[in-house]
């Protein structure tokens, strides 16, 4: 039982813990399954506020459909892995990173090809490739690098002796794309609280916007020193100057 698929009754009950506000553990313990199982579950489906039971049910047999395919009878490399992994586990792996962050916020198709970008041992893939890989059209994948450049998590490299580029992603891709949340909210926060001197500062409308700008203030310079923090342990991990 808590190896097996999840049932569509089970999946009822996770909304249904879901809608009252239940935890993971809470909701875990009524069904008598792993807490990673609904975790899972539900990330893979929408989040905690879009998962609904019927659609993931529907989801689940869909990707259960696709999956159908020969595979080698043992866990041999194939033919683009030469490390021996389990293309099944692998497979699993993308759709959980690609429903996290589609959880964080990021378009599905964008999310995709980040998780393309991340499960690719080179780091880097030219818009061809990632069309390829993820069978869409290069129109869909223009989109999503473009956002995902937006947001400083990839960045472009003109291909060696060829007219392309190549996206990349590397070590620093997170601290580039943690500091331009943080410069994106310090922005907001000075539009803010300009914004409350507009409207008054004593007035019930300019004191909700200076209150919005004092917190987005706080976490922008938070989000700075906690950056900082990283970079410092990271260069000591890695001995390497700060």
């Amino acid at each position: 039982m808590p190896g097996g698929r999840l049932t569509h009754h089970e999946r009822q009950a996770i909304a249904e813990g879901l809608g009252e506000g239940l935890n993971y553990t809470d909701i875990a313990g009524r069904l008598g399954r792993p807490i990673s199982t609904v975790t899972r579950e539900v990330a893979r489906n929408g989040g905690p506020a879009a998962y609904r039971a019927d659609t993931a049910h529907r989801a689940t047999t869909g990707r259960a459909r696709r999956r159908k395919r020969p595979t080698p009878p043992t866990a041999a490399p194939t033919a683009n892995d030469t490390h021996g992994r389990d293309p099944q586990a692998v497979l699993e792996l993308e759709e959980q990173f690609t429903a996290m962050m589609v959880g964080t916020g990021l378009p599905r198709m964008t999310a995709r090809v980040l998780t393309c970008l991340y499960t690719t041992d080179g780091g880097s893939l030219t818009a061809t490739e990632l069309a390829q890989r993820l069978q869409v059209s290069p129109a869909s994948v223009s989109k999503a690098v473009g956002e995902l450049e937006q947001q400083e998590l990839i960045r472009r490299e003109r291909d060696t002796g060829r007219r392309r580029d190549r996206y990349v992603i590397d070590a620093d891709a997170w601290f580039r794309g943690w500091l331009a949340g943080a410069r994106r909210n310090a922005m907001l926060a000075d539009f803010t609280l300009r914004g409350a001197q507009v409207l008054g500062a004593t007035t019930p409308a300019g004191t909700r916007m200076q209150d919005m700008g004092h917190f987005f203030e706080h976490v922008g310079r938070t989000m700075i020193e906690a950056a900082e923090q990283w970079r410092r342990a990271d260069a000591d991990r890695r001995g390497t100057p700060h």
